[in-house]
């Protein structure tokens, strides 16, 4: 629902409960989720728009009633995976979001960071074929 008016969700209710019967409540509360998950996602839209970082892009879109954040790294010509994280509703919902959130995106940026990794000392296939 991302860049569609409020005004074009409060016109869809009307033809969402329009059937009669079972499928009204059910298309009710899909249209009340849906409005949740929207609410949802503006908020962590808000929040990304505070963040800019030279090296990575963040973008976010709903997934079931949660959000997904997604870190891509701008430079395409280098071959490292996209990372992502979900935010539950709990979180989302929660009056400290703002704080929480850059909790989890700054333990987000330190985890895909150290996953970009193509060696370490760990790595003990590595260090046995080189004989160290």
């Amino acid at each position: 629902m991302q860049g569609r008016p409020a005004d074009d969700a409060s016109e869809l209710l009307p033809r969402l409960v329009a059937p009669v019967g079972h499928g009204s409540i059910h298309a009710l509360y899909n249209a009340s989720v849906s409005d949740a998950s929207s609410r949802r996602l503006d908020r962590v839209l808000t929040q990304l728009r505070l963040y800019e970082h030279p090296l990575l892009n963040f973008q976010a879109h709903t997934k079931g009633e949660g959000v997904e954040v997604t870190i891509k790294f701008r430079d395409d010509s280098i071959p490292v995976h996209t990372y992502a994280f979900e935010l539950h509703p709990r979180d989302l919902d929660d009056s400290q979001f703002e704080w929480s959130f850059q909790r989890q995106l700054y333990d987000a940026l330190h985890d895909y960071f150290v996953e970009m990794f193509i060696r370490t000392p760990q790595d003990r296939s590595d260090r046995q074929r080189r004989g160290l």
